[in-house]
C-alpha cells in the first residue's frame, strides 16, 4: 500500500478522537439532516396512483423494465443459458479467430462477421470477474436486512413482487452494460474508462443529442460520486462495524475508529491496484460469502421441509389476496418492487462501470452476463431470505408468533407481536439461529464481507465518474482514493447519518439521468446483440 496515503489516512484519527469528544458529529449530524431529508424526499417524490403513492424512480424503474423486457422478448429467460455459456468462456474463441478461417465472407449490418473483432479494443478482466465485480456491489444488506423489512411490512406476498421485479430487472442490466462495452474508452495502455457517463455522452452525440447527453453525464458523475461516499462506502463501513460491536459486546468511540482504521487499510490495499486486483479480490470472496449464505438457507429450508408448500402457498396467496391490514394488493406489489429495484439496482447504471472493463470485442456478450446479476441478487438470494424469514414466522398470518405481518412501508423496523422493534438484521438473524444455534456469528463474517466487497466496488465506481470530471490523471487517481479511505473512517468512527441518508438517496437519483439515456440508445443494444448472435452461429 502507497506509504503517502497510509500516513494520510492516520493524520485522520486524531481528529475523529477529538470531535467524537466534543460532539461535534453530531452537531454537524445535527446541521445537515434538514438537507438530507429533503433530498430524500426529492428523490423519492411520490405519484399518486389507485390512492396509493408510488415512489416516481420506483414507478421509472418498474415501467422501463417492463418496456425492455417486451421488446427484447423476455431476455431473462431466452437468454439466460447464453449467459451461462458466455461466463463460461464457451464463446471466448470468437474474439480472437482470425479472419481466414472462412474462406465465404459473412456480412450483417454492413460489417464483416469475421472483422467485427476490430471495432473495439480488449478489455481488463474475464466475464466471470466483471459479473463479481457488479455482483458484490449490489449484495448486501439489502438482501439480509431489507428483505427481513419488506417480508414483515408487505406480507409474503412481497416476495413474489420481488422476483416479478428481478426478472425484468434483467433486460434492463442487459441493456446497460451492453451499451457500458460499446461506448468505452481505453486507454493505450489498456485501461479501461466505461459506464453511463460515456454512453451518455458519446451515445446521444452519435444521435444528434450532444448538449443533453454532455449534462446528463455529468450529473451521472456528480450523483456517482456522491453515491460512493455514502450508500457504497460510509453506510457499508458504518453497519459493519456496529455488528462487530454488538457481536463482540464492545463499547465506546474508539472501537469504531479502530475498526474503520483498520477496513480503511484493508480497502486500501485491494483499491490501489485498481480494476484487476479489485476482479481478483471479488471474484474469490463473491462465491465464497454467497455460498456460505445460500447454504445456510438451504439448510434452514430443508429443515422446514414439511412447510415448505405453506410457505409458498402464503407467497402466491398473498401476492394478489393480501390479508387484512397490508394495505391490499397494490401496496404489497408496491413494497416487493420497491425492496428488489433497491437491492439489484437494476437502472441505477452502476454495474455498468464494472462491465466495461470486460475483455471482450462484443458488447452485447456481457450485456447477457450482465442479466444474471439481478437474477443472483434477487431472484435467488433474496428470495432465500424470505423463505427463511417466512419460515421463521409461519403463524404470522395469524398474530401468533414473531411479528404481525403489515405496515406503511416506511418503517426500517420489524414491531414484535408484543408491541417492541427490532431491526432487519437482527430479525434474519434470529430467524437463523433458531435453526442454527450460534448462527449470528457467521451472519456478522457474512455482513462484514458484504460490506467489505461492496466498498471496494463502489470505490471504483466513483473513480471512473471522478476521472470522467477531473481526468484520468495521477493525481486525480490518488485524491479520490485518499477521499475514499477517509469515509471507510468516518463511517465506521461517526454517527453521521444525515450524510449517509443524503449520499444513499444518490444511488437512487442516478437512476434519472441513466433512464433517459437507456430508452434513446437502446435500439443500438439490439443492432449489437444480432452481431454476437451472428457471431457465435458462423
Amino acid at each position: 500500500m502507497n506509504k503517502k496515503l497510509l500516513s494520510l489516512l492516520f493524520l485522520v484519527v486524531p481528529f475523529l478522537t477529538f470531535a467524537q469528544d466534543k460532539g461535534l458529529d453530531e452537531k454537524i449530524n445535527d446541521a445537515f439532516m434538514p438537507v438530507a431529508v429533503w433530498w430524500e424526499g426529492f428523490v423519492l417524490t411520490s405519484v399518486p396512483i389507485g390512492g396509493y403513492n408510488i415512489p416516481f424512480v420506483v414507478l421509472l424503474l418498474v415501467l422501463g423494465a417492463t418496456f425492455f423486457t417486451i421488446y427484447f422478448k423476455f431476455p431473462g429467460i431466452t437468454k439466460f443459458g447464453l449467459a451461462i455459456n458466455t461466463v463460461r468462456g464457451k464463446y471466448d474463441d470468437i474474439d480472437t479467430h482470425s479472419a481466414d478461417k472462412s474462406a465465404a465472407v459473412n456480412i450483417v449490418d454492413g460489417d464483416v462477421i469475421d472483422t467485427i473483432r476490430d471495432e473495439s479494443k480488449e478489455g481488463e478482466v474475464s466475464h466471470f470477474q466483471a459479473l463479481a465485480t457488479a455482483v458484490s456491489g449490489t449484495v448486501g444488506l439489502g438482501n439480509i436486512a431489507g428483505v427481513a423489512v419488506a417480508i414483515a411490512l408487505g406480507g409474503p406476498g412481497a416476495t413474489f413482487w420481488m422476483i416479478v421485479c428481478g426478472i425484468i430487472g434483467m433486460s434492463t442490466k442487459f441493456v446497460e452494460c451492453t451499451l457500458g462495452v460499446k461506448y468505452r474508452d481505453v486507454d493505450a495502455d489498456g485501461t479501461v474508462y466505461g459506464g453511463p457517463m460515456y454512453y451518455l455522452s458519446k451515445g446521444l452525440k452519435e444521435n444528434g443529442y450532444a448538449g443533453l447527453g454532455k449534462v446528463l453525464a455529468i450529473m451521472f458523475a456528480v450523483l456517482c460520486v456522491g453515491a460512493s461516499f455514502g450508500g457504497g462506502n460510509a453506510f457499508q463501513s458504518n453497519q459493519a462495524a456496529v455488528q462487530l460491536k454488538t457481536l463482540f459486546n464492545i463499547d465506546g468511540g474508539a472501537s469504531g475508529l479502530i475498526i474503520g482504521v483498520i477496513l480503511a487499510i484493508l480497502v486500501g490495499i485491494v483499491i490501489i491496484g485498481g480494476i484487476k486486483r479489485i476482479a481478483k479480490i471479488t471474484e474469490k470472496i463473491v462465491p465464497f460469502m454467497a455460498g456460505i449464505y445460500v447454504l445456510a438457507c438451504l439448510i434452514i429450508i430443508f429443515a422446514n421441509f414439511s412447510y415448505i408448500g405453506d410457505a409458498f402457498g402464503l407467497i402466491f396467496n398473498g401476492a394478489f389476496t393480501p390479508m387484512a391490514g397490508l394495505g391490499g394488493f397494490v401496496g404489497v406489489l408496491i413494497v416487493g418492487f420497491q425492496r428488489a429495484a433497491f437491492s439489484n439496482e437494476a437502472g441505477a447504471g452502476s454495474a455498468a462501470i464494472a462491465h466495461s472493463a470486460v475483455k471482450t470485442k462484443f458488447p452485447a456478450s456481457e450485456g447477457v452476463v450482465a442479466l444474471l446479476e439481478p437474477f443472483i441478487d434477487t431472484v435467488v438470494i433474496c428470495t432465500m431470505t424470505a423463505l427463511v424469514i417466512i419460515f421463521f414466522n409461519i403463524d404470522g398470518s395469524n398474530m401468533q408468533s414473531v411479528f404481525k405481518y403489515g405496515g406503511d412501508g416506511l418503517s426500517n423496523v420489524v414491531l414484535n407481536s408484543d408491541g417492541t422493534s427490532i431491526g432487519g438484521v437482527d430479525l434474519t438473524s434470529m430467524a437463523f439461529d433458531s435453526v442454527i444455534p450460534g448462527f449470528s456469528y457467521i451472519l456478522t463474517i457474512a455482513i462484514v464481507l458484504f460490506a467489505f466487497s461492496s466498498m471496494i466496488s463502489w470505490s471504483y465506481y466513483g473513480l471512473q465518474s471522478w476521472k470522467y470530471l477531473f481526468g484520468k490523471g495521477k493525481t486525480a487517481d490518488m485524491t479520490y482514493k485518499i477521499l475514499f479511505l477517509l469515509f471507510v473512517i468516518i463511517g465506521a468512527a461517526a454517527t453521521l447519518d444525515a450524510v449517509i441518508k443524503f449520499s444513499d438517496a444518490m444511488i437512487l437519483a442516478l437512476v434519472f439521468p441513466n433512464m433517459i439515456g437507456l430508452l434513446l440508445l437502446f435500439p443500438k443494444v439490439r443492432e449489437d446483440m444480432k452481431k454476437y448472435i451472428t457471431a457465435i452461429k458462423s
